[in-house]
């Protein structure tokens, strides 16, 4: 429940530091994130029509359906993970209101410096993690049991790469104040 607005959720990166590097490599991951955003856009509607194609098919035709679902899943698997740095980079992550309210200005940045690293090291084992799945995946051949039978490499470089940039979404908003730069 929100009851006004919060100090850190107009929190977004907008650099203007001195460091030319950090400036662009925001502007960089700003830019591939809003791309990013129109192909999730574009791959839930396709999942909505997949999946309601399916439920014609199934009703109206008596077809079998070999690779819809799994396709609906692939491609909301993608939006989904691929989103996570743009939602990140609009600080739209849930995050606990009750101690906005309570801290000082800079107790809240500290926490919220404190709440990126430690985000920035669960992020990263998962990435990791997600990574060796996919080379795992992509190595021995892995596919679905299903009849369509993809490639299970497909959702896990997908997986791997949103966690990846979500990543550097966060390590970059935890190194833009420590660059001298303020965050919007």
């Amino acid at each position: 429940m929100m009851h006004g607005p919060l100090p850190d959720q107009n929190d977004h990166i907008d650099i203007a530091t001195g460091n030319a590097l950090v400036a662009g490599l925001g502007r960089a991951l700003a830019f591939c994130n809003k791309i990013i955003v129109v192909f999730a856009a574009v791959a839930l509607i396709a999942a909505c029509v997949i999946l309601s194609y399916s439920v014609l098919g199934r009703a109206l035709f008596h077809s079998a359906n070999y690779w819809q679902d799994e396709a609906a899943v692939f491609l909301l698997v993608g939006a989904t993970f691929m989103t996570a740095a743009y939602v990140q980079g609009q600080r739209g992550h849930i995050g606990i209101e009750a101690f906005v309210g309570l801290m000082s200005p800079l107790a809240n940045r500290i926490r919220l410096w404190l709440v990126d690293v430690a985000s920035l090291l669960f992020c990263a084992f998962f990435a990791w993690k997600s990574w060796t799945l996919a080379h795992e995946a992509w190595v021995d051949g892995q596919v679905s049991n299903s009849m369509w039978s993809p490639p299970l490499a497909i959702p896990y470089v997908l997986m791997a790469t949103g966690m990846t940039l979500l990543c550097a979404q966060i390590l970059l908003q935890i190194i833009v104040p420590l660059a001298g730069a303020t965050r919007r």
